[in-house]
């Protein structure tokens, strides 16, 4: 068999379009954050084969938090999405740290109240879920409780 420019040619071409797919494999072998963030969880190890649709592990971006606070029927008139509210944090014994915040979400159906509120009468009745978005300075942690003080 004689060996010329166009099989040569041929084999090199053949060469670089597998050259192609590996780099494309490689590529795809680069696990990226989609956003910055704190890892909460891991759900996979390093070095373990990781699987399409398997999750590697838990992320949140903690620079601002959503403190979700319940209101009655009867405070709803008085606030709104986009609306301006004091959220206040336990700092110790009697003390408080007051952060701005920003209400992004009102539920648009009632419910009854969460079972943490203590007393059979505060339990009956119906109230509403509220979200408010917080700047975290590096105090606030996730799990801490607060409430939304509001002007009137």
């Amino acid at each position: 068999m004689e060996i010329t420019n166009e099989n040569l040619t041929e084999q090199g071409n053949t060469v670089g379009v597998q050259l192609k797919g590996i780099d494309d494999q490689l590529n795809k072998s680069v696990i990226v954050n989609p956003i910055k963030g704190t890892v909460l969880a891991k759900y996979a190890e390093q070095y373990e084969m990781a699987v399409v649709g398997k999750p590697l592990y838990k992320i949140a971006n903690l620079e601002t938090l959503d403190l979700r606070a319940y209101i009655t029927g009867t405070q709803l008139p008085q606030i709104k999405i986009g609306q301006q509210v004091k959220v206040r944090i336990d700092e110790g014994e009697k003390k408080y740290k007051e952060y701005q915040g920003t209400i992004n979400w009102i539920s648009d159906k009632s419910e009854f109240s969460p079972k943490t509120i203590p007393t059979k009468d505060e339990r009956a009745n119906l109230v509403y879920a509220i979200k408010v978005r917080v700047k975290n300075d590096g105090f606030l942690k996730i799990g801490m409780y607060g409430e939304v003080l509001w002007s009137k």
